[in-house]
């Protein structure tokens, strides 16, 4: 007879026991700051009863600090949320509760509420333990929050298991779960971000020295960099650099690793030694062997074509600078950039809101460019239509690439125009956000009207625009 044909409930597992604890404490602090003295002793008796640090349940020690004084536990963050499952299918409880306090203590760094000012020493802090979540969640630091790359996960794009069982047993479909993890960490940032005093940060250059870059700070430092001056600007545009220089290094990669022309055989291979085709020599002069001496004689020379087919194409990038597009505005005047560095490739960069500004002459340097931006304010396409419709001269060998949520003003004139420039002949493609999260709302009149156009909006990761532009341009 079992114990549930006799009546009887059996007896909760220990770790299972052990485990709701940490999760318990977890939630109270998240929901209100103020300690529950059982749920705390409850806890660290959990804690070292399984031989983690008591630091772990310390509010006031970031991540990092637990590492360093704990340097074995660094390998257990990484992957921590997303682990493998038992090939049986069996549930190790134990590692289950190791996990939990693990996963408590960066979820409660990155996530609990605080109140008031915060310190640059403060926001560098919780981008490390935000960091710190990415690692635990399969991906790098910085990746999910939408500032320096693409995805890098399987189900949401190779590190993540999507069936997995997560920190507390089953979990839901963590390739779902990411992309909304990573907006909600971009706008935590954001908070806090706004609730520095950035200019007395900027004009301190050991204050300043500790701030990480960021899309948050990055939007901040633009929007505010007309009342900067002295020290403090100086520390802004070195702050912008920094973030340019990340972001360009990652776009340029995608760019290298996209596909490129075919070859050009109608252009004679140069004739060195390093374009030698050495089996097609010795394939096309073995009618010359002579048995009798044991010797080929070769009297033509074969070489591989290196030269690839490239046509001028001209690239005219129009992206609205409005408040909504800041992100926007930052990818694409780097993506510009790097496409300006590609061989017979015309970079034309437009930025609009209520007004349009032609910064075609800074197109190379992502880095000025931004610092000749003017963030905020309304939105009306046709301004830079008037800049960028004189541009077309060849439509064929031209590809006009639009940044917009594309909620404007003079909605049926812009389009009409738009209609006009793909009938041309020249390759239209409306993009509603170029971002690393791939959030953005675009009008839904628009996007129908390219739709039936034959040009439907792109609206995602910046890995779809960079594969469209590197497709046509080479």
């Amino acid at each position: 007879m079992t114990e549930r044909t006799a009546g009887r409930i059996p007896a909760p597992d220990p770790d299972d026991n052990r485990r709701q604890v940490l999760y318990w404490r977890l939630l109270a602090r998240l929901f209100d700051p103020e300690e529950q003295a059982t749920l705390e002793s409850a806890s660290l008796a959990v804690v070292e009863d399984i031989g983690l640090p008591a630091a772990l349940l310390d509010p006031g020690a970031s991540v990092d600090s637990v590492v360093q004084r704990h340097p074995e536990l660094a390998a257990e963050f990484d992957g921590l949320m997303a682990p493998e499952p038992e090939e049986d299918g069996t549930r190790d409880r134990a590692a289950e509760v190791r996990r939990a306090a693990l996963a408590s203590k960066v979820l409660l760094n990155v996530f609990a509420s605080h109140s008031g000012t915060v310190t640059a020493e403060q926001l560098a802090r919780w981008q490390s333990d935000a960091g710190w979540l990415e690692r635990a969640l399969g991906c790098r630091p910085g990746e999910l929050r939408g500032g320096r790359g693409g995805m890098n996960r399987a189900g949401a794009g190779g590190g993540v298991s999507p069936t997995g069982t997560g920190v507390g047993g089953p979990t839901p479909d963590l390739g779902r779960l990411i992309p909304e993890i990573g907006p909600e960490l971009g706008s935590i940032e954001a908070g806090l971000v706004k609730r520095m005093h950035l200019r007395e940060v900027l004009a301190d250059p050991q204050l300043a020295a500790r701030l990480t870059p960021s899309m948050s700070l990055i939007e901040q430092l633009l929007r505010d960099k007309n009342n900067l001056s002295g020290v403090a600007l100086a520390n802004a545009k070195a702050l912008i650099r920094r973030y340019v220089d990340e972001v360009t290094e990652v776009l340029r990669t995608q760019v290298e690793k996209a596909t490129v022309g075919e070859l050009d055989r109608s252009v004679p291979p140069k004739r060195v030694f390093r374009n030698l085709d050495l089996d097609r020599t010795i394939w096309k002069n073995l009618t010359n062997w002579d048995p009798e001496e044991e010797r080929l004689y070769v009297d033509r020379l074969y070489y591989r074509h290196t030269s690839r087919k490239t046509t001028p194409q001209r690239l005219i990038v129009v992206v609205d600078q409005s408040g909504s597009m800041v992100d926007s505005m930052v990818n694409c005047t780097i993506l510009a950039s790097i496409f300006a560095g590609l061989p017979k490739v015309d970079v034309h960069l437009i930025a609009y809101d209520t007004q349009a500004l032609d910064l075609t002459p800074w197109a190379h340097d992502p880095f000025e460019t931004l610092l000749r931006t003017e963030l905020g304010g309304g939105t009306d396409g046709t301004v830079a239509m008037a800049l960028a419709q004189p541009k077309i001269v060849e439509p064929r060998n031209t590809v006009v690439v639009w940044i917009s949520d594309f909620y404007e003003w003079r909605t049926h004139e812009l389009f009409e125009s738009m209609a006009a420039i793909h009938r041309s002949g020249a390759k239209f493609i409306p993009v509603g956000s170029v971002t690393s999260s791939g959030r953005g709302s675009v009008n839904p009149w628009f996007r129908e009207k390219f739709k039936d156009l034959g040009t439907p909006v792109i609206s995602g990761h910046i890995k779809k625009l960079v594969h469209e532009l590197k497709a046509f341009l080479t």
